[in-house]
């Protein structure tokens, strides 16, 4: 096994000389190491290769418990330790114990000779030895306790001086209640009232008072154990825990700035296009600008849906540079929010497509007086996902925008508003007896009476039908308040009452002939003549003969 391992670094330093590599840079890259550590944990060299029966791992430990020993020899000098030659390699001894020793494999590994490397171990274990007596030294000690005793007054002064300042602070917060902090107020909205905001200021000033102590504290621990050989690493260990993330990320924020920049390049260029846009839908609302076919009421709508695709489209071109988009972790959730966002959407989006339609179809706008299936009202909200409708019983009703394109939608407001009126009708059923030509004048007098229906376009009467036993007679008038159409129908429907009853007309659909001996008329009694006296009863009698 030994062969064969002096074969490979043979081999491997034939190689490198041939192709111009060092033999260091290859024998480094290809093998593994273990350290020889000092008196306080640090590596003083490392070791490659086995000797003998040791191995590479047992060699080391063997090499960092002698080279322990020596901090025990009060006696040691840079020149106590000295380099003997052997047979097959150089030895480090202090007097009669052998240190270490270098073969001529440790010489290739480090790429030099086994004398040349013997005594550049000679010289760093010798500075380490020299190093511990100097800083484990009773005079060293003496100087490290006392600047360590002199940190801990200067923290203890530092913390009674955060201490007092924080106080004074919070007493002064205190003092402002009520003359410059009043609360906090959002339009008419009061998010905080004074005494809240008061507590929530103590409440961050208390905050700051234990993060600025604990920061001290951790400062000043790596500071104490920095004075101390023994303790070092541990000073390095935590000054580590902040300067390796700050590190790590002045780094990164380094290396990211081109993606950064970039990032900035392309939101600024589309805040900008969408400013532009934003620009011509404001003209296009004041009719500032006019596009043939485009109506100003689909200015604002267009503009939100182009906004929404523009910055889909910008988060698409930002994507590729966010940290760790590349990542498998940020891939699959990414992924996993899309589907989730799909299929947990399918209605919403079915909704928001027909919200979009119903709004280029312009079939109804905010107050326009409705119908959309079954339901009557006034449009109070037109949004993405449904259409809200208060009913004339001030209902509010809200309708899905896909159930509103699948139903049949009656406007009552868009003519009355942009053409002659709305026309109101209703209906009613008189018998045969009363002449067509009295009634009709009756109904038209009523339309006239009633206020809120316009005289010009005239009222007309229609009749509808002609039934078995009546005529239906139907008024129909011009009205431009299409949301009062309850008001007017009721207005109508008394002043057809107060007409017909004027005129001598019974409001009555006959099914059947009856007799109306002895019974009284149906009009009111304001309505009739004074002299009026109810038909009295015709008998008929019949004698027989004997």
């Amino acid at each position: 096994m030994k062969m064969k391992k002096t074969i490979l670094c043979i081999a491997i330093c034939l190689i490198a000389t041939v192709t111009g590599f060092g033999q260091n840079d290859l024998l480094n890259a290809s093998a593994k190491s273990y350290p020889v550590n000092g008196f306080f944990n640090d590596t003083l060299f490392l070791i490659y290769n086995k000797l003998g029966s040791f191995t590479a791992h047992d060699r080391s430990l063997a090499i960092s418990e002698r080279i322990n020993t020596l901090k025990n020899d009060y006696s040691f000098t840079n020149k106590s330790l000295m380099v003997v030659e052997s047979e097959t390699t150089f030895d480090i001894v202090n007097g009669e114990t052998v240190i270490l020793s270098v073969s001529e494999n440790d010489a290739i590994w480090n790429n030099t000779t086994k004398k040349d490397l013997a005594k550049q171990y000679q010289k760093t274990i010798t500075a380490a030895v020299i190093k511990y007596n100097q800083e484990t030294s009773l005079v060293t000690l003496l100087r490290e306790i006392g600047l360590a005793l002199l940190v801990l007054i200067i923290l203890i002064v530092l913390l009674y001086l955060v201490s007092r300042l924080f106080n004074w602070t919070q007493q002064k917060i205190i003092q402002l209640e009520g003359e410059k902090l009043n609360g906090l107020k959002i339009k008419n909205y009061t998010l905080l009232d004074a005494s809240r905001q008061v507590g929530f200021i103590t409440s961050l000033n208390t905050i700051a008072k234990w993060v600025v102590i604990l920061l001290l504290i951790y400062i000043t621990l790596p500071i104490i154990f920095g004075f101390f050989p023994w303790t070092q690493t541990f000073a390095q260990t935590l000054f580590g825990y902040i300067f390796n993330p700050l590190k790590n990320i002045g780094s990164g924020l380094w290396h990211y700035l081109p993606n950064l920049f970039t990032i900035a390049v392309i939101f600024f260029v589309f805040r900008y296009a969408i400013k532009g846009i934003h620009f011509f839908k404001n003209e296009i609302e004041q009719g500032k600008l006019q596009i043939a076919g485009f109506f100003p009421d689909w200015a604002n709508p267009t503009f939100q849906i182009l906004k929404v695709i523009l910055y889909a489209f910008m988060f698409v071109l930002i994507f590729p540079y966010l940290p760790g988009s590349d990542s498998p972790i940020f891939q699959g959730v990414s992924v996993f929010l899309g589907f989730l966002f799909t299929f947990g959407s399918a209605g919403s989006l079915s909704n928001i497509v027909a919200g979009i339609v119903l709004t280029y179809m312009r079939l109804f706008k905010i107050g326009d007086r409705v119908k959309i299936g079954d339901v009557v009202g006034d449009v109070i909200e037109k949004s993405l996902l449904v259409t809200r409708v208060r009913t004339i019983k001030n209902e509010i009703i809200s309708i899905p925008n896909s159930t509103v394109m699948s139903s049949h939608t009656t406007n009552f407001s868009n003519e009355a508003e942009m053409g002659k009126g709305l026309i109101l009708h209703t209906t009613i059923t008189i018998g045969y007896d009363v002449p067509w030509k009295d009634m009709q004048q009756a109904l038209l007098n009523a339309a006239d009476r009633t206020d809120l229906l316009l005289k010009d376009p005239k009222p007309f009467v229609l009749q509808t039908s002609l039934d078995d036993f009546y005529v239906s007679y139907q008024i129909n008038a011009y009205t431009k308040d299409a949301n009062k159409q309850a008001t007017i129908y009721s207005m109508l429907h008394q002043n057809i009452q107060d007409c017909c009853n004027e005129v001598g007309i019974e409001i009555l659909s006959p099914h059947y002939r009856a007799a109306r001996d002895g019974n009284r008329s149906t009009l009111p009694t304001d309505y009739l003549d004074k002299d009026y006296k109810a038909p009295s009863f015709n008998v008929k009698i019949q004698k027989e003969e004997n």
